[in-house]
């Protein structure tokens, strides 16, 4: 169990005074403003930020940690765009050095699940030219027909986009086609750094962060939820930070369709941004504990631990965090091939059951949308 203060007790250790008028705030459940915010990033020390974040997490969850069981397709790594911190996706005119999947092979690993307590099945790649909008219609059929109950998250902003525009059809057109299809939500990919200096320089090339946004609020008016994302740790500021999830907040307050905020670590292995180093393990949790405090109309903040490594996860629990992601069953390249921890990320419901209350958490399995499925009141599954 990790220890943590009050509120009451970091008024007591602390003594900056516009630190303090924030724990204020939080203690009467106020919303900062962006100049906080950034003010948290530039005086705010682990102690004091971890304090205020596992304060909010114990009033909107006590002591309750939430995973979900799930399995990644990820239908291609070919790509049309040139992202420079993706170690993942392999250029078009590469694509013999990547991987393509047909609608079958994508099938045969859903039937591997058949049987199998899976709720949710998460499909996200690259943005691959043959791979168009009637293409993933009929995948999305075919998973819905041959398994009803699973539900089916697919595609961030960046190949919906894409897509869109390659059918000609409008956001809410091509939104309404895949919903019709049989897709319930959508992963928050994508987002990386919405201002348009930090988009210039690591893949100026795909959608904008006003299309991004404008492509899950349109999901949203349809009904359907999504995820955001952040990719941190590379050439923003602490600004460019706050106004990403200024901007995901506003949103957020207009639709209420985000089901969580996944802050994402930059990874540096084998990409074009090699030069620069990845941020320390106690910036990570700053960062964590921070997002919790500043986005206050988002009730879950998950730790996506194939990117964080399961240590890194499991210490997240203490800074804000209420939600580990999945079992994921080795699924997903997309962060061992940046050099994440886990180069194999699958782990049992026991394991992932162990992995919190380890730290005096409470596991609990949910769907999608968050809704409970099972308490475990022990480590066993």
């Amino acid at each position: 169990m990790i220890p943590q203060l009050s509120i009451e007790e970091v008024a007591k250790q602390y003594s900056d005074k516009q630190l303090l008028a924030i724990a204020d705030k939080v203690k009467n459940q106020q919303r900062l403003t962006e100049e906080e915010g950034v003010l948290l990033f530039e005086k705010g020390e682990l102690g004091f930020v971890g304090a205020l974040a596992a304060h909010i997490s114990r009033r909107l969850h006590g002591d309750k940690v939430y995973f979900n069981r799930n399995f990644h397709i990820e239908p291609t790594n070919v790509c049309v765009f040139t992202c420079n911190f993706c170690s993942y996706s392999r250029l078009y005119k590469h694509r013999d050095e990547g991987w393509e999947m047909g609608i079958e092979q994508m099938l045969d690993i859903v039937r591997k699940y058949d049987g199998q307590a899976v709720t949710e099945v998460h499909i996200v790649g690259g943005v691959h030219p043959k791979m168009n909008l009637e293409f993933f219609c009929e995948l999305l059929t075919k998973i819905k027909a041959h398994r009803p109950d699973l539900h089916l998250k697919g595609f961030t902003a960046v190949e919906l986009d894409y897509m869109f525009r390659k059918a000609k059809l409008s956001i809410e057109e091509g939104m309404q086609r895949l919903k019709d299809a049989g897709l319930q939500s959508l992963p928050g990919g994508g987002a990386e750094i919405f201002h348009p200096e930090i988009r210039e320089q690591i893949c100026a090339d795909k959608v904008d962060g006003e299309g991004w946004l404008k492509i899950h609020e349109t999901a949203h008016n349809l009904g359907m939820h999504s995820n955001a994302t952040m990719l941190y740790g590379h050439v923003e500021s602490y600004a460019h930070r706050v106004d990403h999830m200024s901007r995901l907040r506003a949103l957020q307050d207009k639709t209420g369709g985000f089901n969580c905020f996944i802050p994402l670590k930059f990874r540096n292995k084998d990409n074009d941004m090699s030069h620069i180093p990845e941020v320390s393990v106690i910036e990570d949790m700053r960062l964590y504990a921070i997002a919790r405090i500043f986005m206050d109309n988002f009730r879950n903040l998950k730790a996506y631990w194939p990117m964080l490594g399961r240590q890194s996860a499991q210490l997240t629990l203490a800074f804000g965090v209420n939600d580990l992601d999945g079992t994921i069953d080795d699924t997903t390249k997309i962060y061992s091939m940046a050099g994440s921890e886990e180069q194999t990320p699958a782990m049992s419901t026991e394991q992932l059951c162990d992995l919190i209350a380890a730290v005096g958490k409470t596991p609990v399995e949910r769907d999608t949308l968050y809704n409970e499925i099972k308490i475990y009141e022990n480590t066993t599954a």
